[in-house]
């Protein structure tokens, strides 16, 4: 098994827990308190913990759904950090509510969505709205001084062609966005003002693909394949038809074929042509992608696992499994990625890649993306 241990080592987890004990007292009780989150008696922009050290202020749009819950959850217990806001992803009248899955955890309210408070009360808002509201509203927010954490597509695909077929109402790209695929992009994602948080199978996909490529072991013109299997959750909350239990419990289907704007975001961040199906499973969460491409005759096992390894020397989340194939009960609920794969002599390869949907597909990704644009451990919160 091959595995990775980022640079630091046991140091660095001493480290990381002295710091995060210095402060964690006094980040659960600003993250405790009432309304949305905002410290009792505490004026917008004092947040500090009990060790004097300032937090940064956070707030999360659209926390109702799957994503904003598990974002609720990783960021009640992130040491460096306040909740000051959780909205629904509606401006309407509707009252505040609490989310009893998170009692104990994260006892403030959601209340209805107000941009004006987004960018009055939080240094860094995270996103997990519709496409067209995340089109509208992050450039705003962006333009007024705060950092954004989109975890909708609306600014994932930089050319306008193709951004204009997948997400026509975002019309235009902010300055500052970075594509937040962190193991790939940190020194974008710590500059950025606007953080495209990616999609949960480009993600499972470009992780496994993108360190072949870069070492060219990818025979050119050679079809690249890319069959994933994903949970319901990756639906999102509102129900469908197709997303009804019994249309789902004891069966499989293939969906957007040659019609899934995952499909351009895979092609983006490869620069070839991909054949990409996804596919719909009995499970609440997790994907598992099975690749397949073609490499020159005689590549080996251990050459992929001599370019996975230099890939991801820094990896705290990316765990490289070889020949023993990852699954993805060994992910679920985590922020991890498990790669692992097999090469036949004739030049036949097979990568599996598996990845929590809601963590390091959306939300846990997030986060690392958040740690990386405060210069904070990728780690915290999350491991």
């Amino acid at each position: 098994m091959h595995t990775v241990t980022p640079p630091g080592g046991a140091a660095l987890d001493e480290k990381r827990g002295d710091n995060r004990r210095a402060t964690l007292a006094g980040t659960r009780v600003a993250n405790d308190g009432g309304g949305a989150g905002t410290p009792a008696g505490a004026p917008a922009g004092s947040a500090t913990s009990a060790a004097g050290t300032s937090l940064a202020r956070v707030a999360v749009a659209g926390a109702t759904g799957f994503t904003g819950q598990e974002l609720l959850r990783l960021l009640s217990r992130h040491p460096a950090v306040v909740l000051t806001a959780a909205m629904s992803s509606g401006q309407g009248s509707s009252p505040a509510r609490r989310l009893p899955a998170l009692a104990r955890i994260w006892n403030g309210t959601v209340v209805p969505l107000s941009p004006k408070t987004l960018a009055r009360d939080a240094d860094v808002v995270f996103l997990a709205l519709p496409d067209a509201a995340a089109a509208e509203l992050a450039p705003a927010l962006a333009d007024a001084g705060v950092r954004v954490i989109d975890l909708s597509g609306a600014f994932r695909l930089r050319d306008d062609a193709v951004r204009g077929r997948w997400y026509p109402e975002t019309h235009r790209l902010p300055d500052g966005v970075a594509y937040g695929l962190t193991e790939r992009e940190r020194g974008a994602v710590a500059r950025a003002r606007l953080v495209a948080n990616p999609g949960c199978y480009p993600t499972a996909a470009l992780l496994a693909l993108a360190p072949l490529a870069d070492a060219g072991l990818l025979v050119s013109g050679a079809d690249v394949i890319v069959d994933a299997k994903s949970g319901v959750s990756g639906a999102g909350k509102t129900p469908s038809e197709r997303t009804h239990f019994s249309e789902v419990h004891g069966s499989m289907s293939a969906y957007g074929v040659f019609n899934h704007r995952h499909g351009a975001e895979i092609e983006q961040g490869l620069g070839r042509t991909v054949t990409f199906t996804p596919h719909l499973v009995p499970l609440d969460r997790g994907i598992l992608s099975t690749i397949y491409v073609r490499v020159a005759p005689g590549t080996t096992e251990e050459t992929f696992a001599d370019v996975y390894e230099r890939a991801y020397e820094a990896a705290a989340f990316v765990r490289l499994v070889g020949a023993s194939l990852p699954e993805i009960k060994h992910v679920a609920h985590t922020n991890f990625c498990d790669i692992g794969w097999r090469v036949d002599p004739s030049g036949r390869a097979i990568v599996v890649s598996v990845i929590d949907n809601l963590l390091k597909g959306a939300s846990g990704q997030a986060v690392q993306n958040l740690n990386v644009m405060l210069g904070l451990d990728e780690r915290t919160a999350l491991l």
